[in-house]
Order: C-alpha cells, then structure tokens, then sequence
C-alpha cells in the first residue's frame, strides 16, 4: 500500500500538467487582453522573485541554526533538511498555481465571450491547477521522506535494535515547518499586498472619484490585480500546502503511539491517494449552462466536492479494512466524521456569505443608512457564523475519538483525530480549485473592463467573481476547520513528544504556568491581526495618496484622455508588503520558543492550546464577516437598493473595504499561525526540555 502514495502524488501531478496545457491552449484574446494580462503576469513574478530572495536568506540563517542544533545531538541532520525542502516544495506550489492564474484570465475573459460554461471551465481549470498542484507535491514529498526514513531506521547499523516505528514518527514530526515558515511569508505578504492595493484602488475610484471598478484610468487597477495572484493563489496554495502536510504528518506520528505499527502510518498516505483521485473524478461534473443563477453556479461546483466527498467514504470503507483489518472500522467511522465536518462547515459558510441568502441581504439593506449600520451589521453576522462551525468541529473531534476506540484506548483515539483531520481535507485537490477559481474570474472581470469588450462579458464575468467570492469563503472556512483540527492533532503529538523525550507535563488548571500560557495563547491571534490590519491600513493609505496625485498631476487621466502610471502602484505595495510582513512573521515563530523557555512546558502547550481556540473562532469570524461584506457590495451593483453609484453602493463599499484585510489578510493567516507555532515547540522540544527556566 505504500506505493499508493506515490501512485496518488504522481497521478496529481500528471493532472496538473494536463489542466495547464489546456489552459494554455485556450484563446487568449485581442492584443489588449494579451497586453493587460502580461503587464499583471510581469507585476505577480517581479513580487513573487522580490519575496523568495527575502525568504531565502531567512530560511538559509535558520538552516544554519538547526544545523548547529543537530550538531549538538537535539535531534537528528534530516530535520535542517527537511526544513529547506519543505520550503522549496511549499513554494513551488504556490508560483506554479499563480503562474498559471494570470495566464487563465484574460482566456476566461475570451471564453466569456462565448459562453458562460466556457468561461466557467477555463477558470476551474485554472483554479485546479493550483488544487492538485499542493495535494500532488505535498503527498509527494511526505511519501517521500517516510520512504526514506523507513529505509534508512531499517537498514543502517547505528538504529539496530531500536523501534523502526517509533524512530519515524519522532523524526518526521517536525518535517512541517520548513512549509509552515514559507506559507506564513507567502500568505502575509500577499495578503497585505492584495488588500492595500484593493483598498486604496477602491477608495480613491469607486467612493471618491465615481468610476466604476477595474477603470482602466485608475493607477491602482494593475496591483490590484496583481495582488488576487500573489495573495489569493501563491499565498492560499502555500497556506493549503502546508495544512495538508502537516495533517498527514501529525496522523503518522500518532499511529506509533496508538500501536498501529506501520500499517496505521501507510493509512493516511493511502487515504490522501484516494482523496486525489476521488478529486479527479469530481472535476469532470462541474458545468452549468448559459444565464444560470447564483444557486445553479453553486450547485455546479458543490456537485464536484459531493461527488468526490462521496467516493472517498466509499473507498475508504475498503482501505481501512484492507490495512488495518476488520477489527478497526471504528476508524472508518472517524474519517467519515471529518469528511461530513469538512462538507458541512462549507455548506454554513455558503449561508452566511452567499447574497442570495438572508444574512448577506440584510448587511445590503443596512447600507441605505449608511457605512456605520453596514459594518455593525457585517461584524454581528461574522460573529453569528462562528457558532455552528464551532460546534460541527467540537462534534468532529468527540466522534473520530469515540468511533476509533478512544473510550479503551486513549492513544488510538488521538489517531482517529488525526485520521479524521486527513479525511477532511483529503478532496483538496477539487476544494482548493473551486476556492482558487476566484481570483482567476476576478480579474477576467478586470481584464474585460479594461480591455473595453461588450458588456455581457462583464456580466458573466461578474457572475462567476460574485459566485468566487462565496466560494473563497467556503474555502476558507474549510481551510480554518481542517487548520484547528491539524492543530489540534500537532498539539498532541507535541505531548506525546515531550513524554518520549522523558518530559512530564501538568495540564491541571490547578498549574498557574499552564493558565497562563492558556492567556497568553488567547491574547495572540489578537495581536498577529492588528498588526496585520495596520500593515494593510498604512500600505493602502500609500495607495490612495499615490492615485489621488495621479488624478491631479496626469492631465487628461479621469476623461481617459492620458495613461495612468500603474508600475507606480506596484512598487508601493511591493515594498510595502515585504517591509511590513517581517513582524507579524517574527512574531509567530519567537512566541513559542520564549514562552517554552521562560515558562516551561506546561506554559508552551497552554500557548499553544489558548492560540488554537481563540484563532480558529476569530479567524472564522473575519472570514464570514468579509464574504458577507463583499457580496453585499455585489447585491447592490447588481440592481438592488439604488444600484451602482447609489448612496447604499458607497455605504457597501465602505464595508467591503473593511472586509478585505478581514478574510484575505488576517483571517487565513490565522491559520498559520496556529500551525506554525506547534511545529516551532515540535522542533524546539529536546532543547527546551534540557534549557527552559522551569
């Protein structure tokens, strides 16, 4: 069974290859399509090149620092390079699935030409190429290195006699954060880039000048676009990439503990290989027809992730018995839980963030009273849509616990947990594309606007970008559930670590160090988003300064009579993101090595714990909360209270502007950090063991 990891990572890659082609092969457009296109293709690279030589001296210091520590016997040389390869692998990802977005857009903007299903297929092939690019290099590089470490435990004298199993899920715990460090860079820094640029574009076009969204005369409409590639595709493809590492990761490791053996490490890899080619199978049945509605568009791309949901419970009945035998289907049980956490939370979601449903309606009627009534309104739905994800995610962990045997055997019901978070996002091949289509038709939309072509183009353009926006939030609110359960499983393996390593740990409430890494860890996702919600705010007001002097100094820019200066804008948000991602960054892997340093132990997995909770919540709140607002805006360009231009529209747009760095800068990077921070304690454990303060 081994090999159906591998069979599984290729088979996705070989997918993604065959989907960029088609891509590629589409139509492309007029001259002016193919220009605007390049000029966001040169923008995306020119960011994307700036940002890895950045990382790159970082991820070579802590390479240097981990080597140093190998050195001296904390953990084994594999760790320091698995660090860099889990960057590489991360990065990859993410500049493949972008690369290929500004290819697909002005082609989904030719295709809506033609028809809506057209535009619709180019722009999911565009988004899939980034969902199965992350499951194939992720299944591909986990397999890999258990592969590798199987052999090297097994054949090399300097382990004989030692647990092969156990030596496996010690070393390859920590193979996480080389991925998590690069998702952290790629998601804050795309994400301040995108929203500052999307902000200023906003403020300065829409409310004060009154000129209609993707103007061509507007200076920020270029970095605009730019920013749905850097930060809505490279940034949420190494974010996901990271997610479904460590997922598969944590499940490896908990399998020694549950006295699984190597059968219980095989069952995730082959569960991720079924979850690829299940995805497959789900991408072929997503079309609809021409003039569909916002809930036959839904319908069109739910049908995939049905389908493909449906063939993993159905497969994995087998596989389970297949590699663990009939005394374990309770753990068949368990992953059906996280496949139906997985598609309810989605389904939620959809409600509070879909304009054709009452909570999004009712932030668009409050916008007739001004920008106030909308962000009370939008802030009280996003708080409302925490609820049933929260209880569905609480009901996931209980159940995989209980169906996999928890109740007589502790260790194996940790496993179910994992084995429950691997099965959720276990369809990420088809999840992610159906997310990652978004931006794709976003700026298709601006593509057409610019490029001046009929109408109707803007019209379908416009339907598949309201429809992204929705599905951008089922996307996240899938990505943060899978993210708290991820969490959840490193923080267990991070104390079954510190068990192994000959630690002890007191987790009573009664232990003042624990309570207190618990405030500690509750404080922090605070204080990550405020920084972030900063960097976006003071980036953005660059934006707007830079695209208000434009309108004065450019004679003849708002008549279109002059070209606006676009390479401007980018080089602001260019510099403004990489100047301003380093704190947030610095923040999050230095938390848990202080306080797993002054504090203890103890204190480290209260931090841990109290960051889960508090960001999971928060983290959806932002995203629910800036769907909401996003789409509200669309409702009322579409015709409802005054339509565009009307004193509602500029009160939405108000609330959109807020929106923004809510769910595509803070909130999904929130998900990293709850990730990060456990793979930072799992690294730093032997250490901290022998030199903490406690």
């Amino acid at each position: 069974m081994m090999n159906l990891g591998f069979i599984g990572a290729a088979a996705a890659l070989v997918f993604t290859m065959l989907l960029a082609v088609k891509v590629l092969k589409a139509p492309d457009g007029n001259d002016r399509m193919v220009e605007i296109a390049q000029a966001v293709r040169e923008g995306a690279g020119a960011y994307m090149r700036q940002q890895y030589i950045g990382v790159s001296i970082f991820f070579l210091v802590v390479f240097a620092l981990l080597l140093i520590l190998s050195y001296q016997g904390y953990f084994l040389i594999y760790i320091p390079i698995a660090f860099l390869l889990g960057g590489v692998f991360s990065g990859v990802a993410g500049y493949i699935g972008m690369s290929i977005a500004t290819h697909a857009s002005s082609r989904t903007s030719q295709a809506a030409s033609s028809s809506l299903n057209d535009a619709l297929r180019v722009a999911f092939s565009g988004g899939a190429v980034m969902g199965f690019i992350v499951v194939g290099l992720g299944l591909l590089y986990v397999t890999g290195w258990f592969s590798a470490l199987k052999y090297i435990f097994t054949t090399s004298s300097q382990f004989q006699g030692q647990d092969t199993v156990d030596l496996i899920s010690q070393t390859i715990l920590p193979f996480g954060i080389g991925a998590s460090a690069q998702a952290l860079f790629s998601r804050v820094g795309g994400g301040i880039f995108t929203k500052a640029a999307d902000v200023g574009a906003d403020l300065v076009g829409k409310v004060e000048a009154g000129i209609p969204e993707d103007d061509p005369r507007n200076p920020a409409v270029i970095a605009d676009n730019v920013g749905d590639c850097v930060g809505d595709c490279a940034g949420m493809g190494a974010d996901l990439f990271e997610s479904y590492v460590g997922c598969i990761i944590a499940a490896l490791a908990l399998a020694s503990s549950a006295g699984l053996g190597l059968a219980g490490m095989n069952l995730p890899l082959s569960l991720a290989a079924i979850g690829i080619f299940s995805s497959i199978a789900g991408f072929f049945v997503v079309r609809t027809r021409e003039n569909a509605s916002q809930e036959s568009l839904l319908a069109a791309l739910r049908k995939g992730v049905v389908l493909s949901s449906i063939l993993v419970a159905v497969l994995s009945y087998f596989l389970v018995d297949h590699i663990l035998g009939k005394g374990h289907q309770g753990i068949f049980y368990s992953i059906l839980a996280g496949l139906l956490a997985g598609v309810l939370i989605s389904l939620i979601t959809e409600y509070y963030t879909s304009d054709t449903y009452k909570p999004t309606q009712s932030i668009a009627e409050s916008s007739l009273t001004g920008p106030a009534t909308v962000i009370i309104s939008g802030i009280g739905v996003g708080m409302m849509a925490t609820a049933i994800p929260v209880i569905l995610v609480a009901a996931a962990v209980l159940c995989s616990f209980y169906f996999s045997g928890g109740g007589d055997n502790y260790a194996q019901g940790l496993y179910g947990i994992g084995i429950a978070s691997v099965a959720l996002l276990s369809t990420l091949g088809i999840t992610m594309a159906s997310d990652a289509y978004g931006p794709i038709a976003d700026n298709a939309g601006g593509n057409a606007q610019m490029a001046e072509l009929d109408p109707h183009v803007r019209e379908r353009t416009d339907a598949l970008d309201s429809l992204g926006n929705t599905t951008a939030a089922t996307g996240k609110g899938f990505a943060i559930a899978s993210a708290a359960l991820t969490a959840l499983v490193l923080i267990v393996a991070y104390k079954d670590l510190i068990v192994k390593l000959g630690g002890q740990t007191d987790l009573s409430v009664t232990n003042p160090r624990f309570v207190a890494g618990l405030f500690i860890g509750g404080m922090l996702p605070y204080v990550f988003c405020a920084m972030l919600m900063d960097s976006v705010g003071k980036s953005a007001a660059k934006v707007v300064v830079e695209v208000r002097r434009q309108f004065k100094e450019i004679k003849g820019l708002l008549e279109g009579k002059a070209k606006a200066d676009y390479a401007g804008c980018v080089q602001i948000v260019t510099q403004a993101a990489q100047k301003e991602m380093l704190a947030p960054a610095i923040l999050a892997l230095a938390a848990p090595a202080l306080v797993g340093w002054m504090l203890g132990i103890e204190a480290e997995i209260g931090l841990l714990l109290g960051s889960l909770v508090s960001g999971f919540v928060l983290a959806m709140m932002m995203a629910a909360s800036g769907g909401s607002w996003d789409n509200a805006k669309k409702f009322i360009e579409n015709g409802a209270h005054g339509g565009k231009g009307s004193v509602a529209h500029k009160a939405a747009v108000v609330g959109d502007t807020v929106g923004d760095p809510f769910k595509d800068t803070a909130g999904p990077s929130l998900n990293i950090l709850i990730k990060l921070m456990s793979m930072v304690a799992i690294v730093l454990a032997s250490f901290l063991l022998t030199h903490s303060m406690f």
